[in-house]
């Protein structure tokens, strides 16, 4: 392997030609392979399936969970998020299995009614505008761009959102309602908010009076090394300043127990949790409390939980290694053609190749039997400027589908490169 930026054009043709003929062996052998969702495998599901064997349903104060009531959450739900969030109780909602419905209807109920700091509903915002960390997560975009919200770029670095350029935005522009956030391990690149960045959330000044932060905390707990990570927690900064209103806290056991019958919930601030609650219970009387409390005894608290994930983390960080290991030998040689994360925990590895070439990437890799998130996904409309961008998920496949699919992933980049170069050439 040689370093592809140095080569001519008779050394590029030949090169292509062999990396042709190794990818014409990967297509022979009619692989079905997935790297495409942050899905757990069966393997970490199988984990959880001591869940399954509760047949008590009456909670610690005496409530048969079985019945209606408590549309905020069991209270040993709450204490149990609580723990994991590092707030209070008090300001704790726990929903069904999804965060992402969450999210859904609190931008909905932004849309439908506003919240009590607005002076109109967003839906009567002309020109509603949203902030989005790029690259960032698909489903949250999709989310706001169902509302007709203009979706705004943020350049992530490996602090976090660039601040200077989110707090000037946010102070000039009303037409600003809110920001998506995944603050640890973030989704795609896998980094975590310094606690400089964290603080300025809280304390910034927005012109927007109802500016909200949605502040997903999908991986809190997704620790892929023994390093804990432990960062502020916005809601309690935010109370410095006065500004808890403007925050939603989401997380999940989407990740940790079964990501079709998990468990979620919100944190945020009293006011808001009375906001929520009056729009939320014309919707529904409670979520699933049986799960709830299946969740506590499985769980028990923060420690339970950090316990249980120790278990996820020997199953995952072999497929991490894996698929980084792969990029360093077959990469790597070839100048600097490809730059990719290298992750503390969550769920992805972010792969950046040439300018151009990803699409190209995703395409090849289709047509050889493994299928990536689409090219592009991690931006807003699906439009990477850069065509550069690929979100690879090493978690759902076994450790023997992750390293064929890696080295099918790492031809396929030389290819498109060796192509890219060569057209560049001919130009």
């Amino acid at each position: 392997m040689a370093n592809y930026l140095a080569m001519n054009r008779e050394e590029l043709t030949v090169e292509k030609a062999a990396l042709e003929a190794e990818y014409k062996k990967f297509q022979a052998k009619g692989l079905k392979l997935n790297m495409a969702r942050g899905k757990p495998g069966p393997h970490q599901m199988d984990l959880a399936m001591d869940l399954l064997k509760m047949n008590d349903y009456t909670t610690d104060a005496g409530t048969d969970a079985r019945n209606y009531g408590e549309l905020e959450g069991l209270q040993e739900a709450r204490e149990l998020f609580a723990d994991v969030f590092g707030v209070q109780p008090g300001e704790v909602f726990v929903g069904g299995n999804s965060s992402l419905q969450l999210m859904y209807n609190l931008i909905n109920i932004g849309y439908v009614f506003g919240f009590p700091e607005s002076t109109c509903p967003w839906s009567q915002v002309e020109k509603r505008k949203f902030l989005c960390p790029v690259p960032g997560y698909d489903r949250h975009f999709a989310i706001t761009e169902e509302f007709g919200f203009e979706l705004i770029s943020v350049p992530m670095t490996p602090n976090g959102p660039d601040m200077d350029i989110v707090e000037k935005l946010v102070a000039e522009d009303a037409d600003i309602k809110g920001i998506w956030c995944v603050p640890q391990y973030s989704n795609p690149d896998g980094y975590t908010y310094s606690d400089e960045t964290i603080e300025r959330f809280a304390k910034m000044k927005t012109a927007a009076p109802d500016f909200k932060i949605f502040w997903d905390e999908a991986y809190i707990v997704h620790h892929l090394t023994d390093e804990i990570i432990e960062t502020p927690v916005l809601l309690n900064e935010s109370k410095k300043y006065g500004n808890e209103d403007r925050v939603f806290m989401f997380t999940s056991t989407s990740k940790i127990t079964f990501p079709g019958a998990g468990v979620s919930a919100i944190a945020c601030s009293e006011n808001s949790m009375k906001y929520m609650c009056k729009r939320f219970s014309v919707m529904i009387i409670s979520y699933d409390k049986m799960n709830q409390l299946r969740h506590v005894r499985f769980l028990k608290n923060k420690e339970g939980v950090l316990a249980h994930m120790a278990k996820h983390r020997r199953r995952l960080v072999p497929c991490f290694d894996a698929v980084k290991t792969a990029f360093k030998n077959n990469l790597t040689p070839c100048g600097d053609i490809a730059h990719w994360t290298n992750p503390k925990g969550g769920y992805f590895i972010s792969l950046y190749v040439m300018p151009g070439c990803a699409k190209r990437v995703a395409g090849l890799c289709k047509d050889a039997g493994l299928t990536l998130t689409g090219a592009g996904s991690a931006y807003p409309y699906h439009k990477d400027p850069q065509d550069s961008h690929l979100r690879i998920a090493p978690t759902y496949p076994s450790l023997d589908e992750v390293e064929t699919a890696s080295e099918l992933l790492c031809v396929c980049v030389r290819l498109a490169v060796v192509e890219k170069l060569l057209a560049d050439k001919a130009d």
